[in-house]
């Protein structure tokens, strides 16, 4: 694969492109695959989600009195990233502005993203670090994509989610990409939601006072996923409305704009604010196994 660079571990193989830092390959030591390989229900894989999580009102971002076009997500998922360093446990990729980007985003920044692999565990680190001499506003999110069901043999509401913790918070909803103001009951029972695609009829599950930083992916018996989060504030769990074979579990540090924001985007809700010189870290790992434990 072109721009590409394959991680080895013990027991886990993992494979990152250039083009938007993206991971498109999560296997174990059989060659068994857990990421969605972007298939036509939805192009891609796990993209990187920068500078903004969801959609802002009218797809544009306001800024001191001037307007900046922002499509959802943000732009670094389809960006290419260039390489810092390059190994066979671990990898790190840099985007940083540049005209291009200050046309949609009109601040400096530098943003690592390191890929490391441990035994069955993939970990993955941001870091955004403000290079100019103002306060930088910046949402950043996690977005891989999981084979739902893992097993083809198994049927989606096989599987569930397990979190570490009870989940008895209100969750919410989005309407045309912004967040709806009213909160909706949780769908999660104590730590365990029972997966079905009806979950994703009105879009994404999204959790924004998530108490768990711990979330296992599995049926009752075969493959596994259990992810973890450092720094992240909410967690989105989507996939397309309709039905589609993959499930995505998403750490994010902010949010589509409520449907009544059009303001300023630093006074967007969710948005972070690093001061000139400063960085910002967050992480989230990716353990797999054959087995639930």
């Amino acid at each position: 694969m072109a721009d590409s660079q394959t991680l080895h571990g013990d027991g886990i193989s993992a494979v990152i492109v250039g083009q938007g830092a993206e991971l498109v390959s999560l296997r174990d030591a059989k060659g068994f695959e857990f990421l969605w390989q972007a298939g036509p229900e939805w192009r891609r894989h796990s993209p990187v989600l920068f500078p903004i999580v969801g959609r802002l009102m009218g797809d544009v971002l306001r800024y001191r009195g001037r307007t900046y076009p922002m499509s959802q997500h943000g732009f670094a998922r389809d960006k290419p990233f260039a390489w810092e360093e390059r190994g066979s446990r671990s990898c790190t990729l840099v985007l940083t502005d540049d005209a291009d980007t200050r046309m949609h985003y009109p601040f400096a920044f530098r943003l690592a993203v390191t890929y490391t692999l441990d035994r069955q565990q993939l970990g993955v680190g941001f870091e955004i670090s403000n290079t100019g001499d103002e306060p930088l506003p910046a949402s950043i999110g996690a977005h891989p994509a999981f084979n739902w069901p893992l097993l083809p043999d198994l049927a989606k509401t096989d599987y569930q989610l397990t979190f570490a913790d009870n989940e008895v918070a209100p969750i919410r909803r989005l309407k045309d990409g912004l967040m709806l103001a009213a909160p909706q009951p949780t769908p999660v029972q104590s730590k365990t939601l029972e997966l079905s695609e009806r979950l994703f009829d009105e879009d994404a599950i999204i959790l924004d006072r998530p108490a768990s930083t711990r979330v296992r992916y599995a049926a009752g018996h075969g493959p596994a996923v259990e992810m973890s989060w450092q720094g992240f504030q909410e967690l989105g769990i989507w996939s397309k409305p309709g039905g589609a074979p993959f499930l995505c579990i998403e750490p994010w540090h902010g949010t589509a704009s409520p449907m009544n924001f059009d303001g300023d985007f630093t006074d967007k809700p969710g948005v972070m604010l690093i001061e000139p010189g400063a960085t910002r870290a967050l992480s989230y790992q990716i353990r797999i196994s054959t087995e639930p434990g």
